[in-house]
């Protein structure tokens, strides 16, 4: 019988959920059957009468949807101001989560959990807004149709023939700490419809003919109430758990089957599936293992764990609980889950048995107390050919330790002689009790037993009268025999049930290490070649089978790892993989599908899909796996598929985030042209305009500037075109510098005759070392860096202002250095002026350059071999850009 202390107390489990719940926002769900049953209208309601008890509520996003008496309840609320979000050329609103998190309301109103954000917001998903939200301690009221659940999807898809692509993860609803069901009648609801108050008159006609007919509402009626029942269900079964109260509470039923070896077990389980449909309950099979199955044979683990796996494919859960006794356990689990029915077996047991021990039923029955137990009669044959995978069998002979058994009685023998006649010792028996406590402690109970009755005889020829006979004289000898072939049993017993469950502890201990292992193996793994690596390789060592691992090539399957390394395949391996792959079930050796294989090949699934396929195999005939090595395998593959998916998933966002970055570029690009490119066309095409219409009336200064600013213009835009250009082999990795040896002040003087234009509006001043050595550069992509410096410095700098070339040598390397008096360069910026089409707006607001020239600069010095970096003046306002070039190896020091 369970301890009573024991059932009171809280289980950790739940009291860690608790706390979680109390450092997190707290999330309502207003929950509907279909759109217009009044969702935001309820949540907006409930928000007004917590702002009248003086609550800080605000609105995040609500959609009123064009219904009067929704938009008019906004009153008196406090809205967030959207996020204005550019896409497509058109601007979308979203609701601006930093805003809400800045200011930090007690409750936030946001309306349709599933709304899919516009692309560029923080989350792609506006549920993962309001879990971000509550995480910062922030509640939140949202509303939701049952359409969007997503464990619901296909049932609501099979019900309305209509699939929403919107969904919500059950999970989101299984933390929401109150869910408030919004409801009409299937008739109350088309009456809004035909009155207009859902959707428009003609939209409404077709709603009515498709989606809102009575039936679909009363299906979607009822999915609503049972989804929220389960949460209830579950929220009172964490109540329970978290304040240690005794179960059950009939608040509804759920059902436990108790399974074990027997062959009536898959016959339990379908009875339990009969029995929880007709009371539209939630089930559950409960094995129970103790130590002493250990000993089972592998038929009976291979039972076992199909009719575990037969209970998770009729939609039950299947839960293995270590214990000592079946009974404690079956209660124990029952009363700390809120079961209300447990379904045993009859106990097939002679009369003499069942009276000397009891069985199960009759201890549960008597023990259950308000939980109804229903012993179910029948037999099932033996199947001994279990469907799915067929297991190795292998049976241990057991002659080594009867041996090791007399070896220890032999030894108590001659223990016991010394001490009888060296010491004068009468209280023999307890040499050979020591020898059958050795016996139990190292091979076992049999052992143990045959070791006592073994030790009885040699302590009856060898020390009682008379000696060297096994007659017993003396009555009291008789007396002390039997007590000692009772002791030793007893004893025996006690030691070998010790051992067993020593012995399973170690297994499971060792089991546990090497998944600890595996699992943290798996999380340092950075790419997938390791996450497939560290696969193989921990699966052969611990089921010591050769491995291969196959993930999807196209429309097939192909090796991408295997220990021993082998990449060979034939025919009817590719074919068992590949239909395991698609099925997502067992094929190949041993199982029902293609046995023909080599391999048995195990698919490798996650919630989302079957990311690969395992091969295994051996060089022994029969069966691959025992069902040890099977719950094993079963282990690791669903470690291993988590990690592959984990490893494509961050691959997934990092191609995301190159094609956001690409659209970016992509955007900036033709912003870029659409403005750089076409102002210098316009202002050549205005000046040839004015020539051409009006050459004969201007006067000659007149012209002069017209021209003026057509070469001006035109060099502009060369010098775009010319930038594009530049870039474009930058990224390309096309720029192969033309080494040649150059003089600096050489190139400095080219550059400056070359930007006079530029530079017209500033003061020039070169402060050179002298004798400044010659470097090996490439005088055009060195005069272009120059030349975009200068160009950067005349634009960002006021007309006026001078502008510095300075440069000298230290430390091995020649120092350039170009320096502005402009407003500088913000200290978060120094960095990002180098980015492609980034660009520093000026102090009146106007956007300058193209925001390719530094990026130019950057790309040409380090293909010579230096760096260029940004800096702002230390003595006034003013940016500098500061270029370290190496010297020569003959000329450096």
């Amino acid at each position: 019988m369970p301890d009573a202390n024991d059932d009171a107390r809280p289980l950790p489990e739940a009291l860690l959920e608790k706390a979680v719940q109390e450092t997190r926002g707290r999330l309502k769900i207003f929950l509907g059957a279909a759109p217009g049953v009044g969702k935001t209208y309820e949540m907006l309601e409930s928000g007004r009468a917590l702002l009248a008890d003086g609550q800080e509520v605000v609105i995040g996003v609500v959609e009123t949807h064009g219904r009067a008496e929704t938009a008019a309840l906004l009153d008196g609320f406090q809205i967030v101001p959207r996020q204005r979000i550019p896409y497509g050329g058109q601007t979308l609103e979203e609701m601006d989560l930093d805003a809400i998190i800045a200011r930090a309301p007690a409750l936030v109103l946001v309306d349709e959990l599933a709304h899919t954000n516009a692309p560029g917001s923080r989350h792609p998903k506006r549920y993962l807004d309001v879990l971000e939200l509550l995480a910062r301690g922030i509640d939140v009221y949202t509303t939701l149709n049952i359409q969007h659940v997503e464990s619901l999807n296909d049932v609501v898809a099979q019900i309305t023939r209509i699939r929403v692509r919107e969904t919500v993860p059950d999970s989101v609803i299984d933390r929401a700490d109150d869910i408030e069901i919004i409801d009409l009648t299937p008739d109350d609801l088309i009456k809004r419809l035909h009155e207009g108050k859902v959707y428009l008159p003609r939209t409404a006609k077709r709603a009515i003919q498709n989606y809102f007919s009575p039936g679909n509402l009363t299906a979607l009626r009822e999915l609503a109430l049972r989804r929220t029942a389960q949460r209830v269900d579950a929220q009172l079964l964490t109540h329970m758990q978290a304040h240690g109260v005794r179960g059950p509470w009939p608040s509804g039923d759920r059902i436990l089957v108790c399974v074990d070896a027997s062959p009536r077990g898959p016959a339990l389980v379908r009875y339990a599936k009969r029995q929880a449909d007709r009371m539209r309950a939630s089930w559950t099979a409960l094995h129970v293992e103790l130590a002493q199955d250990m000993r089972l044979s592998d038929p009976d683990k291979d039972r076992i764990a199909s009719t575990m796996r037969l209970a998770e494919q009729l939609g039950g859960e299947a839960v293995t609980l270590p214990g000592q006794g079946v009974v404690r356990e079956i209660l124990r689990h029952a009363m700390t889950h809120n079961f209300s029915h447990i379904i045993v077996g009859r106990t097939e047991k002679p009369v003499w048995q069942e009276w000397l021990r009891g069985t199960v039923s009759t201890e549960l029955i008597r023990q259950a107390r308000d939980i109804n137990v229903h012993v179910v009669a029948g037999r099932e044959r033996d199947r001994s050919a279990t469907r799915g995978l067929s297991f190795a069998t292998r049976q241990e002979l057991g002659l080594l330790p009867y041996l090791q058994a007399t070896l220890y009685t032999g030894m108590a023998v001659l223990v016991g002689m010394a001490l009888f006649r060296i010491f004068d010792v009468r209280n023999i028996g307890l040499v050979f009790l020591m020898a059958v406590l050795t016996s139990a402690a190292t091979a076992g109970l049999m052992p143990a037993l045959f070791a006592s009755i073994l030790g009885a005889l040699a302590y009856n020829y060898f020390f009682l009268a008379p000696q060297y006979s096994l007659t017993i004289r003396d009555p009291e000898s008789v007396v002390a025999l039997i007590f000692f072939l009772c002791a030793a049993a007893i004893t025996s017993n006690l030691t070998a049930r010790v051992h067993r469950q020593a012995r399973a502890a170690r297994i499971r201990a060792r089991i546990t290490e090497s998944l600890y292992l595996f699992s943290k193996r798996l999380s340092v793994a950075g790419t997938l070649d390791d996450v497939l690596w560290v696969t193989v390789n921990q699966m052969a060592t611990m089921l010591r089978v050769n491995t291969v691992l196959l993930m999807p090539q196209g429309d097939t399957v192909a090796v991408r790892a295997g220990f021993p390394p082998d990449d060979t395949l034939d025919d009817a391996d590719i074919a068992a993989a590949q239909w395991a792959f698609e099925h997502s079930l067992p094929a190949g050796r041993g199982a029902d599908t293609l046995p023909g294989a080599r391999r048995l090949y195990l698919p490798l699934r996650t919630g989302r899909m079957t990311v690969g396929v395992i091969g295994l195999d051996n060089d022994r005939s029969g069966p691959l796996l025992t069902p040890d090595q099977s719950r094993l395998c079963d282990a690791l593959a669903d470690q291993a598929a988590l990690a592959i998916e984990r490893i494509q998933l961050v691959d997934d966002l990092d191609r995301a985030k190159l094609s956001a970055e690409a659209d970016k570029l992509r955007s900036a690009l033709l912003t870029s042209i659409s403005h750089d490119l076409r102002t210098p066309l316009a202002g050549i095409m205005g000046a040839a305009g004015m020539l051409r219409d009006y050459f004969d009336a201007l006067a000659p200064d007149s012209r002069r500037d017209l021209l003026a600013t057509v070469n001006d213009e035109s060099e502009r835009l060369n010098r775009f075109i010319a930038n594009l250009l530049d870039m474009t082999r930058i990224e390309s990795g096309a720029t192969v510098p033309n080494f040649q040896a150059v003089y600096v002040d050489e190139a400095v003087g080219a550059v400056l005759r070359r930007a006079e234009t530029v530079l017209a509006r500033h003061r020039i001043t070169v402060t050179l070392a002298p004798e400044m050595p010659m470097l090996r550069l490439d005088p055009t992509l060195f005069e272009q860096v120059l030349f975009n410096l200068l160009d950067n410095a005349a634009k960002y700098a006021p007309e006026g202002t001078p502008i510095g070339i300075e440069g000298w040598q230290e430390n091995g390397s020649v120092i350039l250095q170009i320096g502005d008096e402009g407003p500088g360069i913000p200290p978060a910026d120094l960095e990002r002026v180098f980015d492609i089409f980034y660009r520093v707006r000026k102090t009146d607001q106007v956007l300058a350059g193209t925001g390719l020239g530094l990026a130019i600069c950057r790309g040409f010095i380090e293909a010579m071999g230096g760096t260029i970096r940004a800096a702002n003046r230390p003595d006034r306002s003013g940016a500098l850009f500061r270029i370290r070039l190496p010297l020569p190896q003959e000329i450096a020091p």
